[in-house]
């Protein structure tokens, strides 16, 4: 792509996946009128069940139909929200038909995952496609190699068939880039789906995908399927190959982005995990043999939870989406008990301290000539920024509006020496020393129910000013946990309101950062408004200890079954964005 402008790549790259998509899709829709089953009743099937359909050979249940089902679905949800990069139909019905002839002659599925089209997020490599996640630089450099879990996937009969949008950088809990643009909430047009796994989410719960598959480093796997009314796991360290993946920073292994299954129910989450924990056939991939476990879990539970965070104060939905969950476990006869985040202000610091150790040089490198996206605005502020500047700005925060944690955290926004790197590695390593004696090791929990999120969602370019809502992820990110994302109820505009009782430290708990309340709550601009939200999914996390991901994913059966039916999973979705 030399010589030609940033903008000249991006109509060309549009087009491409336009005409790519128009290509298809005719083709698709024509064939899907003959196949003797309703495209319907196949986006509205889990995967598992789809898999179980071609299986027993029920009629108009092929992997190609299959395919073409879930390819105009997710069209049709692009034309909606925005959520495509590279459009792969074209080789995934070729693979199709290559399935739906080995099954004809076998009458055996290949694998677990035979004929599901299974959409990535757009950092994966796929042979023959870019991977350029929204860098315009990065444009016309198609991958000579899959990513190694993607050969797990097609090994067990996957068919990966696109991929999907991720906001500039990836260090964003938005989702848009100058290359291909923004991607919309599925229920609200004017609000974010998440980042940085935005258009897998949205994806997903549109059911334009019988699942897909993103990555985490800081929420990026939880906070899009909390916006976006879908199921995922964010996994412990070393449980899925990540050889393949392109970042912003490589090498940077302070804090380590992880791979996961994002799907439309918890029966596709564990399948997904079944399929890809502990495999890789990679000389360069370090990860342990450890396959996915079967476990057991107790009939009775001990469930920790907190509603709020003395450093972000949860909104009135946020908290009560945990409440009703701890409300259900405790009707199904768990043990729920409440506790306060032990120093949870260090955690962010942590966070912010690696993340931004050269200051931010080599993640905003590969921008070149693309306009910034705003949502890395103060993400980035300080660590640009003069150090008398940034002390000034520190000291005001403490002085005239007595915000000792914004002030701690941009202050630790800076570029760092080598010896001053190790140091802080060196308190990432203490505080999770700390969280587990003063967690797991005080209260001798299960597991952990807590917010996604502070809000439900922000407005489009409300992360930059409110990119601290992320800590609320990132926490088990510097304690590497796995956590487990269950959609719980949806926004109401009454219910939801701000109220007395939420106002109240001692019912709705802490301020917390004045200055991040303020932006969240205050003001005609405040992000918060559940009458605009209203209808927005509101999740929860379940957090497990290290290497007890089964255990994380039967303890989210159990949260979701003690929820019981509600307006969740596939079919779900109604064009409503």
């Amino acid at each position: 792509m030399a010589g030609k402008s940033w903008k000249t790549i991006v109509q060309e790259k549009q087009a491409e996946r336009a005409r790519l998509i128009e290509e298809v899709l005719g083709k698709a829709k024509a064939t899907t009128s003959e196949t003797g089953v309703k495209n319907e009743e196949i986006i509205h099937s889990t995967a598992t069940e789809i898999v179980q359909n071609i299986q027993a050979g029920k009629p108009g249940w092929t992997a190609e139909n299959v395919v073409l089902a879930f390819a105009i679905r997710a069209c049709e949800a692009h034309e909606k929200i925005n959520c495509l990069t590279e459009i792969m139909f074209a080789q995934a019905l070729e693979d199709a038909r290559a399935l739906d002839a080995e099954f004809a002659q076998t009458k055996k599925i290949r694998g677990p995952l035979h004929g599901l089209p299974i959409s990535l997020k757009d950092c994966f490599k796929v042979k023959g496609y870019d991977t350029s996640i929204g860098f315009t630089q990065w444009v016309g450099k198609p991958s000579d190699v899959d990513a190694e879990f993607v050969n797990h996937i097609r090994a067990a009969g996957g068919i990966p068939f696109v991929k999907t949008n991720v906001p500039q950088t990836m260090l964003s809990f938005e989702c848009a880039n100058p290359l291909w643009g923004r991607t919309l909430n599925p229920y609200s047009p004017n609000h974010t789906c998440g980042g940085s796994s935005g258009g897998e989410a949205a994806l997903a719960a549109c059911d334009g995908a019988a699942f897909g598959i993103g990555s985490d480093i800081g929420g990026s796997l939880r906070i899009p399927p909390g916006f976006s009314g879908v199921y995922a796991l964010k996994t412990s360290l070393h449980r899925i190959a990540r050889s393949g993946a392109v970042g912003c920073v490589p090498g940077f292994e302070a804090l380590v982005a992880v791979n996961g299954p994002i799907a439309r129910s918890v029966s596709d989450i564990e399948l997904a995990s079944r399929v890809l924990f502990g495999k890789s056939d990679a000389l360069n991939e370090t990860l342990p043999p450890v396959p996915y476990r079967d476990v057991t879990v107790p009939k009775k539970l001990k469930f920790g939870y907190y509603k709020t965070d003395p450093l972000l104060k949860a909104s009135p939905a946020c908290q009560r989406a945990v409440q009703e969950t701890v409300d259900a476990l405790r009707k199904q006869g768990h043990e729920c008990v409440e506790f306060v985040v032990p120093n949870v202000i260090e955690a962010a610091r942590i966070f912010v301290a690696l993340t931004s150790a050269d200051g931010y040089k080599t993640l905003t490198s590969h921008i070149g000539p693309d306009p910034r996206d705003r949502t890395l605005f103060l993400v980035t502020l300080g660590s640009k920024i003069p150090f008398f500047i940034r002390a000034f700005a520190c000291w005001a925060a403490r002085t005239f509006k007595g915000d000792e944690s914004w002030a701690t955290l941009f202050s630790t926004s800076h570029p760092r020496s080598v010896s001053e790197f190790w140091a802080e590695t060196k308190a990432r390593n203490e505080y999770n020393k700390f969280f587990h004696e003063n967690v797991w090791g005080k209260y001798g929990f299960d597991g952990i129910i807590c917010p996604v999120n502070s809000l439900p969602t922000v407005p489009h370019g409300g992360s930059a000013l409110l990119s601290p809502l992320a800590f609320s992820t990132s926490l088990y990110n510097v304690v590497d946990h796995p956590v487990g994302i269950v959609p719980v109820t949806r926004v109401d505009k009454t219910e939801d309101a701000i109220s007395e009782a939420w106002n109240d430290p001692a019912i709705g708990g802490p301020k917390g950062s004045p200055i991040i309340y303020a932006n969240m709550y205050e003001g005609a601009k405040a992000a918060y408004d559940p009458v605009a939200m209203s209808g927005i999914p509101v999740g929860v996390q379940v957090v497990g200890r290290p290497w007890e991901d089964e255990k994380v994913v039967e303890m989210m059966k159990v949260v979701d079954g003690a929820l019981g039916k509600r307006d969740f999973g596939p079919g779900a979705w109604d064009g409503k964005a």
